[in-house]
């Protein structure tokens, strides 16, 4: 192991034993980044107004700063793609329609990474980073593969895109966690994967897998451990009662305007299960 990966298990250890005692002066940072999940993205309120205020999303950041007695920065913006956290040309998933209208947790006016990587220049008392990106990637391929006539058409469609979208998301990855140690940061950094909607759908299921692998190959180089959602969700979702569904767990939010129906983004138990999946991989990661 390089001394840079010694260093950041020591830095989780560090994390991980901040106790109770803990007093104002000694506070600590977790940086949180990413899309919508990272934000706590709500859709289909109901009502405009709600989304003017970001403390109304709560979410697996807010849970974190409990468990490990830090202050969270959330930097996250609902729908970043990798791409888009890096560039402001780059192609978004909604990201910078939804800063034109409301306020983030952050009050940034940059992109993302120089966002977090000005923090973590500035704020050395950051103790952990997440990230969750990459399934807004997957969306733009998916809105883009639309309009093809048919859903074979549309299938066909998504898996000759998948590859170079893939590869983009293992790229970008790379170059966000290069960024983010250029500074100095030595701490933990845990990147995310993302959960299937539904379990039962093979096809589905299986692009959620390329992308998770996608999004984990270059953690290891940079220290990073991978919290993996996918096998939290699937554990829950996998019971009979549910058949694989997600959104029959209560994990996901319901849609306000369809009964019987959820949306992409976790109800308050998943952002629990969520904190409680990168607390034990920050607890199993390999110090040795």
């Amino acid at each position: 192991m390089n001394l840079s990966r010694v260093v950041s298990r020591l830095f989780l250890l560090a994390a991980l034993c901040l106790g109770a005692a803990v007093t104002a002066q000694d506070r600590r940072d977790a940086l949180v980044l990413g899309d919508s999940i990272a934000f706590s993205y709500i859709a289909s309120v109901g009502y405009d107004y709600f989304y003017t205020n970001p403390e109304n999303f709560i979410g697996f950041a807010d849970d974190l700063g409990r468990r490990f007695h830090l202050d969270v920065v959330n930097g996250a913006c609902p729908g970043e793609t990798t791409g888009s956290f890096l560039s402001s040309t780059a192609p978004d998933y909604g990201c910078r329609a939804f800063r034109g209208l409301y306020p983030l947790h952050a009050d940034y006016k940059s992109t993302q990474l120089d966002f977090a990587t000005s923090y973590l220049k500035n704020h050395r008392e950051v103790r952990l980073v997440t990230i969750t990106l990459g399934a807004n990637d997957g969306f733009l391929l998916e809105a883009s593969c639309a309009s093809n006539p048919t859903p074979v058409l549309v299938a066909e469609c998504i898996e000759a895109g998948a590859p170079a979208v893939l590869a983009a998301v293992a790229e970008h990855i790379a170059t966000i966690l290069a960024d983010l140690r250029a500074t100095g940061y030595a701490g933990a950094i845990v990147v995310t994967n993302y959960y299937s909607l539904d379990y039962s759908d093979a096809a589905g299921t299986a692009l959620t897998g390329d992308l998770n692998a996608a999004i984990a190959a270059p953690a290891s180089a940079y220290g990073a451990v991978v919290a993996d959602l996918f096998t939290a969700f699937k554990t829950v979702a996998s019971k009979a009662a549910f058949g694989g569904k997600t959104c029959n767990t209560g994990l996901l939010n319901p849609d306000v305007y369809a009964p019987y129906v959820c949306n992409d983004h976790p109800a308050q138990t998943g952002h629990r299960l969520i904190a409680k999946t990168i607390a034990d991989a920050l607890r199993t990661a390999d110090l040795d």
